[in-house]
């Protein structure tokens, strides 16, 4: 079974963009390795921000956590002031959503990259859950 190790994620401040992530999410420290800042994310994974002069892209990362630890995110991202949206289209400002069951944030970090905190993987409440997500009820409506 293949586990993903790592990712580099594109900053213009990498050690302050580690920082914000491991700050919202209540993850230890970042560490610099080299050229990077290293985010510990779940027992085998980092996040290894790099810092770039030029274009970052936009990208997307979702982290599955807990309920308990959802109150603490969602609570971390209020006591910032930090814009959130319970859609990805972020068309729901100052919402979560409820999809499958659980409960979703997307907020973006310092380089616009759309991060995003859910305590159930989407698909997982099946079509019979008060808030499918969208996906899955476009598909169940489309067949």
């Amino acid at each position: 079974m293949a586990v993903l190790d790592h990712t580099i994620v594109a900053a213009h401040d990498h050690h302050g963009s580690a920082a914000f992530i491991a700050g919202i999410l209540g993850l230890p420290e970042p560490v610099t390795l080299g050229p990077f800042a290293l985010v510990r994310v779940g027992e085998t994974t980092t996040l290894d921000f790099v810092e770039t002069d030029g274009p970052v892209t936009s990208q997307h990362y979702a982290f599955l956590v807990t309920e308990a630890e959802f109150d603490q995110v969602y609570a971390r991202i209020r006591d910032r002031d930090l814009s959130y949206w319970a859609d990805p289209g972020q068309r729901e400002p100052g919402r979560i959503n409820t999809w499958d069951g659980g409960r979703g944030v997307y907020f973006e970090d310092p380089n616009g990259h759309l991060l995003e905190a859910i305590t159930r993987p989407y698909g997982t409440g099946g079509t019979t859950t008060t808030h499918p997500h969208p996906l899955l009820a476009a598909t169940t409506n489309d067949s």
